[in-house]
C-alpha cells in the first residue's frame, strides 16, 4: 500500500511539472517511501503490512538514547541540505530559516521530555494541529526567506 501511495503521490507531483515527469515521480515516490522504512525503524511493532494484521517495527524509539540524537542529527542534515540550495532574502530571511530549525529542535525535545498527553484524542488533536501549523510556518519561513527562481 505505501509503494502504491508514494508513486500515486509521485504521479501527482509529476503532473505539475512536464519538462521532468520521470526524474519527479521518482524522486517524490522515494521520498515518500522512504517514510515508511523510517518508520519500521523507530515504531514499535504496530505497522502493518496486511490488513491490520502481521505488525512490525524495530522499536527504536524505546530508547531515546538513540533515538532522540539521531532525530536532531537527522533534522541539521535536513537543514543543510536545504541551505545548500536555498537563496535567501538578505540577514532577516536567515534568520527566519535559522528560527524555523530551532523551533523544530526545540518541538523534538518537547515530545521526547515533556508529559505525555492526557488521552488519546488528545494526542491525535495535539498531533493534527501541529501537523498543520508546522506546514503553514514552512510555508511562511519560504516566502517570508528565499528568493523564488524561476
Amino acid at each position: 500500500g505505501s509503494i502504491a501511495l508514494s508513486v500515486a503521490l509521485g504521479a501527482l507531483v509529476a503532473s505539475c511539472f512536464p519538462g521532468h515527469r520521470a526524474k519527479t515521480l521518482l524522486l517524490v515516490a522515494a521520498a515518500s517511501f522512504s517514510h515508511w522504512i523510517l518508520d519500521l525503524i523507530v515504531h514499535v511493532p504496530d505497522l502493518p503490512l496486511y490488513a491490520n494484521s502481521n505488525k512490525i517495527g524495530l522499536g527504536l524509539w524505546r530508547h531515546v538514547i538513540l533515538s532522540f540524537p539521531l532525530e536532531l542529527i537527522l533534522l541539521g542534515l535536513g537543514a543543510w541540505l536545504y541551505v545548500r540550495k536555498a537563496t535567501f532574502k538578505g540577514v532577516r530571511g536567515r534568520f527566519a530559516f535559522g528560527g524555523f530549525v530551532i523551533f523544530l529542535a526545540v518541538t523534538q525535545v518537547y515530545a521526547n521530555f515533556g508529559p505525555p498527553p492526557s488521552s488519546t484524542s488528545a494526542m491525535a488533536a495535539t498531533a493534527l494541529a501541529m501537523y498543520i501549523g508546522l506546514a503553514l510556518l514552512a510555508g511562511w519561513v519560504e516566502r517570508i526567506a528565499t528568493v523564488r527562481l524561476p
